[in-house]
């Protein structure tokens, strides 16, 4: 049974992955892939949590003090850090926002689930710095952060402004370390974000208290039935954002009206495709108006072609976290073929070794792309086959 083998697959991937400084982001001779990196080896470590496989507990705990020792005095989190030296990266044109609830959520993640308090005390400091820093990029005061262009994991997409996504791991952060720390504040905090996402994230078709004048106009023509990718003053992103639906179901945002239509919105999109669904959709084709962005903003080589890499690519760890989040919901069967289709892309290979654990699959010719044996490929199937069993990583 293709579950069965490609569960073992990906936890047998985990255990390559580690090194006494943390798992790295892929079992493969590509230097950046090789580093400690915090978005990867977070979802990495809490998928091996989840796992129960105690003998990775180590590489959870190596990754969390790898990271939280070479925090920025300003309070970033590291993108990466290469193992065994100093040699450390906050982000490339732009820091990298996500990095920060990540890393949190990693700790805290791991306290609550281990009952080990040791981190959570050690780095409690660390946690108050990193929270100032996400007020600090709300720029206005007014609770939501302000995320750059390539200032999260879809680093050469063209999004940027408020970007749901972000605004969800910061909410995550905050009711952990609520919880943790016995904090009212963050509590508090974490609400009224709750309330913003609520409003400002998803079409009312009605007269709403909007973020801004601009929102307001926005909104007119938006999209319905699932929460919006993000906003900026200079216009509204209408893509179906694949990781900030998922975690929005996962966290339980909004009303149970709105909870229930995201949910249907996911679940016919599974029921529509033929394997995996894309991170971002629809694609941005030759001839739109955001393909002229989308062209200029890649560090080496462009790679966001129609249906590849952050353009219509099919990522296995994003896919885990909707599969997850369709099992929470009670959507099974949904969630199960998705998980199907999950192993089937990871088993997927340029040769006849098969499980190639790719970074995605091309949307339309189901090829595989990038980089092989990426460890948040395997993370996302470990996370999905846990919530089937009712392990849940937001509850």
């Amino acid at each position: 049974m293709i579950s069965d083998i490609g569960y073992k697959n990906s936890i047998d991937l985990l255990h390559k992955a580690t090194t006494p400084f943390g798992f790295v982001a892929a079992v493969n001779g590509v230097d950046n892939y090789t580093r400690i990196w915090s978005r990867d080896g977070i979802i990495t470590s809490i998928a091996a949590l989840y796992s129960g496989d105690d003998t990775l507990l180590d590489t959870i705990k190596a990754t969390i003090e790898t990271l939280f020792s070479h925090q920025h005095s300003s309070g970033f989190i590291p993108s990466n850090v290469t193992p065994g030296t100093d040699k450390v990266s906050y982000g490339g044109a732009v820091g990298r926002a996500d990095n920060v609830p990540w890393a949190i959520i990693g700790l805290l993640t791991y306290t609550q689930h281990t009952g080990n308090n040791i981190y959570a005390i050690q780095y409690e400091a660390n946690v108050k710095k990193a929270f100032e820093l996400l007020d600090a990029w709300e720029y206005n005061g007014r609770g939501l952060v302000y995320v750059p262009q390539s200032g999260d994991w879809a680093d050469e997409y063209i999004h940027h402004g408020y970007i749901l996504y972000d605004q969800l791991l910061r909410i995550w952060a905050l009711e952990l370390a609520a919880k943790q720390y016995n904090n009212d504040s963050y509590a508090t905090k974490a609400l009224h974000i709750r309330q913003l996402l609520t409003v400002n994230f998803w079409n009312h078709n009605s007269e709403q208290d909007y973020y801004s004048f601009a929102l307001a106009r926005q909104m007119k023509n938006a999209p319905e039935g699932y929460w919006l990718m993000g906003f900026n003053p200079g216009g509204l992103y209408e893509q179906y954002d694949l990781g900030a639906n998922a975690l929005a179901i996962l966290l339980q945002l909004g009303t149970d009206a709105q909870q229930n239509e995201a949910k249907q919105y996911l679940e016919s999109m599974v029921n529509e495709a033929k394997g995996m669904l894309p991170s971002f959709s629809p694609v941005i084709d030759l001839g739109d108006i955001a393909m002229a962005e989308l062209l200029l903003n890649h560090a080496y080589n462009f790679r966001n072609h129609p249906h590849e890499f952050h353009n219509g690519g099919l990522w296995a760890v994003w896919n885990g976290f909707a599969a997850a989040a369709l099992a929470a919901a009670g959507a099974k069967f949904s969630a199960q073929r998705l998980i199907t289709a999950i192993h089937d892309a990871n088993n997927k290979s340029h040769n006849n070794t098969h499980w190639g654990f790719f970074e995605n699959i091309h949307g339309a010719s189901s090829l595989p792309i990038g980089v092989e044996y990426c460890t948040w490929s395997a993370a996302g199937a470990i996370i999905a086959e846990q919530a089937m069993k009712g392990n849940y990583i937001t509850r």
